[in-house]
């Protein structure tokens, strides 16, 4: 059984599309408050992981505990209301709407906010992330830094207890990444838990404090992260780019 400080834990997750094994095995605990980064080579199953995690997808196999109770046959806005918020890798703003309506849609719909508390938490939200100035603009218009600054600004206003975010850092470039970076340690310094999927190892590990690499849709490495980026098993699955490129410590 998890510990009293384990958020979420989830154990033996297996995930099947046809004849193909995406996730085998897995093993995956964060603690309360932690930061926990995802790296791994393409096809690893890092974003199916965030997506059973999340419920927007259902494990073939294993099951999830949040908070001590047993979240498995919940789907994603369910998990949502109960405190577990996602970003995509591709930003999927409510297209039609404004920057502060597609908050308040998270907030309310998301969150269980409703009326000022609503209201105070979009703001809140949209200033973490310097997008009190777009608040009514559309968010069809936006750039695509904005439009990733807004895909985590409704995460936010979800009011989670555990963020999950698929490479949001991509695209970007280095200042624009190091605002992501400034924005998501805000958000740990609030007590919200974070799972991080990124390719960009150095921005990754300037936030967490653990580092997990998944190869073949299995965890071959978990610790801290100059431990796991000199790990054998890791320099190979990643052919050494990552590792080398971007060394910690």
């Amino acid at each position: 059984m998890p510990d009293a400080d384990t958020l979420l834990d989830a154990r033996g997750i297996g995930k099947r599309f046809n004849a193909l094994t995406v996730l085998s095995d897995v093993d995956f605990a964060i603690r309360a408050e932690e930061a926990v980064g995802i790296v791994g080579p393409n096809g690893a199953g890092k974003t199916t992981l965030l997506n059973v995690l999340s419920g927007a997808m259902p494990a073939d196999a294993g099951h999830i505990l949040f908070a001590g109770q047993d979240v498995s046959r919940l789907d994603a806005p369910a998990r949502c209301r109960r405190g577990i918020g996602r970003s995509h890798q591709i930003p999927r703003p409510f297209g039609g709407m404004t920057v502060f309506e597609n908050l308040l849609v998270a907030a309310r719909t998301g969150g269980n906010a409703h009326g000022a508390a609503a209201y105070d938490r979009c703001v809140d939200s949209l200033r973490l992330c310097g997008m009190l100035p777009f608040a009514n603009r559309r968010a069809e218009a936006l750039a695509l830094l904005d439009r990733k600054r807004l895909e985590l600004a409704r995460a936010l206003a979800t009011a989670p207890r555990l963020l999950l975010l698929d490479e949001i850092g991509g695209g970007l470039t280095d200042a624009e990444a190091a605002e992501l970076v400034d924005i998501i340690r805000v958000i740990r310094g609030r007590g919200v838990a974070v799972v991080w999927i990124e390719h960009i190892v150095h921005v990754l590990v300037q936030v967490v404090g653990r580092l997990v690499c998944m190869d073949g849709g299995r965890v071959i490495a978990d610790g801290p992260p100059d431990t796991v980026l000199r790990d054998a098993a890791v320099i190979d699955a990643y052919l050494g780019s990552a590792a080398h490129d971007h060394p910690v410590g």
